[in-house]
């Protein structure tokens, strides 16, 4: 058995390889190749959510076991703290334990990727990051290898971390961030909007939105909390992860669902069926549409199968 820590995922898990992989990860999902049951999430006393997500994608299974614990947000201590725990499918047996976290951060701005590059306008060039964490930097490492992007907004509730976010990114890519004093600042001008923030009441309403914005809305995934507003996704072409998955657990979906706003039908389908082609996506520049990822655990054991594979070399 193999342990690979954050170091060797960093390097072996790059954000242009990482997209195309979470492309064949989410169609494989949506044509039966891939499975995963249910999560399994359980709150524990000092609040952590502790989970448990397992599934199967061909030659590998395995399951991520994971700690997310809000608290160390800020601190020394990452949020998310866990293995994808890795099998071969021929005996079942071990193969290796992968790191969770680096993999969660790479790929999470990896799918948000696909679906931009499904869904964005061809022409969008401003990106807008409303929370400066790790997730903020994978969401622009990633979306630069999807579209040109010429500027980038920045708010986030601590201003030292948008802060360092903008000096850490504009060394790094010599593309001009600005540091916003709101959401709505932020985001009056961006052609994609992420939401990356643990927030669990909605900071992005309609009236801040330009007609013909993608947003990936990323930081919430349970049934009562999200960041998009019941208006905004009332007015969005409304895009899933895996729909069975939102319908199930995603408060963007579910609380407009029981206000009325929104019918069952008002998801359009997922980025697995886009790619398929059994779902149309954008159909004119002035739509906005709107992707809610839940994270899916088929997406981290296709990285801890590429990882694990790529580290043999």
């Amino acid at each position: 058995m193999k342990i690979i820590e954050k170091e060797q995922v960093r390097e072996i898990l790059q954000p242009k390889a990482c997209i195309e992989l979470m492309k064949e990860a989410l169609m494989g999902l949506e044509n039966g190749k891939y499975a995963q049951p249910p999560r399994l999430i359980t709150i524990m006393p000092n609040t952590a959510k502790f989970g448990f997500m397992p599934a199967y994608v061909g030659e590998y299974f395995g399951a991520k076991v994971i700690s997310a614990f809000a608290p160390n947000m800020g601190t020394k201590y990452p949020s998310h703290i866990g293995y994808v725990m890795l099998f071969e499918s021929e005996h079942s047996t071990v193969a290796g334990m992968i790191e969770a976290g680096t993999i969660t951060e790479i790929r999470t701005g990896a799918v948000s990727a696909a679906a931009t590059d499904l869904l964005a306008r061809k022409d969008a060039h401003s990106l807008a990051l409303i929370g400066a964490g790790a997730q903020a930097r994978s969401h622009l490492a990633a979306i630069r290898e999807v579209r040109e992007i010429t500027s980038v907004t920045v708010y986030d509730l601590f201003p030292q971390a948008a802060e360092k976010f903008r000096a850490d990114m504009e060394a790094k890519y010599q593309i001009p961030v600005t540091v916003c004093a709101s959401v709505e600042e932020a985001v009056k001008d961006a052609d994609i909007v992420c939401t990356v923030s643990p927030s669990k009441e909605p900071s992005l309403f309609a009236s801040m939105v330009k007609p013909g914005t993608h947003i990936n809305a990323v930081g919430t995934f349970t049934p009562v909390t999200r960041e998009v507003s019941s208006d905004l996704v009332a007015v969005s072409r409304l895009y899933s992860d895996q729909t069975e998955a939102m319908k199930r657990e995603s408060g963007e979906y579910l609380i407009p669902l029981q206000e009325g706003l929104i019918k069952e039908d008002h998801v359009i389908g997922s980025i697995g069926e886009l790619l398929n082609g059994t779902v149309e996506g954008r159909t004119d520049d002035s739509q906005i549409t709107l992707f809610d990822a839940l994270g899916l655990v088929v997406e981290d054991v296709a990285c801890a199968k590429y990882v694990y594979e790529n580290s043999e070399k």
